[in-house]
């Protein structure tokens, strides 16, 4: 795998640690895009806003820059969630809010990213959609709306790149087990929820060559949740 490199959106987050970890653990040079400069001994790290196209092609450019370990995989983790209203109190700010910031990186990284992808022969898309996209619950209308939306943009990849040397696949996790949600929620089960580096290993194995047969699929992360 020491020839290969994957771009983690959203590689900084809770679930993105786990990540960046898995794909270091398996020999994978590791590209993360972030708001503010960072440096540690892991992955390559870039300065780019994932909501513009400028910065989109920055992180792009910046995991196709080592010829030795090209351009394999891209995992999309750039989300939010917050908590709302019912629908007919949600005002449209809000609802286009949470559209934005779940789709519109998944859409830009993927559109910079997928002729190297195909160049490749052998890439690979992940997307992080949500169990809220399959099964709604009141208060996130937007949440909902645009997980769902991700959901349907990955298989819309997956069907358009199937001869072109490019799967895509999506996972849908509950709630994951992270200090954020723990705080949100400090009476909940957390025993049920699913930890962050459970997910990495089947977004790490959705990105790898051992799942060469799977595009299209949106596999259930849930733990006991």
């Amino acid at each position: 795998m020491t020839e290969r490199t994957v771009l983690v959106t959203g590689g900084t987050g809770g679930l993105g640690g786990a990540v960046t970890a898995a794909f270091l653990d398996a020999g994978w040079r590791v590209v993360v895009p972030q708001r503010e400069p960072g440096t540690d001994d892991g992955p390559v790290r870039v300065v780019a806003d994932l909501l513009t196209p400028e910065g989109a092609a920055r992180a792009v450019e910046a995991a196709t820059a080592e010829p030795a370990a090209p351009l394999r995989a891209v995992v999309n983790l750039v989300g939010g969630y917050a908590a709302g209203a019912l629908v007919h109190e949600t005002p449209v700010e809000d609802f286009e809010r949470m559209l934005r910031l779940n789709l519109r990186p998944t859409y830009l990284v993927t559109h910079a990213a997928l002729p190297h992808l195909m160049a490749s022969g052998d890439g690979a898309v992940v997307c992080v959609s949500a169990r809220a996209a399959v099964t709604p619950f009141p208060g996130a209308s937007g949440y909902a709306t645009a997980k769902a939306a991700v959901r349907a943009f990955a298989e819309t990849v997956a069907v358009e790149y199937r001869q072109r040397g490019v799967r895509c696949n999506t996972v849908l996790p509950s709630v994951i087990d992270t200090p954020a949600n723990r705080a949100a929620q400090p009476d909940a089960d957390h025993g049920r929820w699913v930890p962050p580096a459970e997910i990495a290993e089947v977004i790490r194995f959705l990105a790898s060559p051992e799942s060469a047969p799977t595009s299209g699929a949106s596999i259930p992360v849930y733990g006991r949740a």
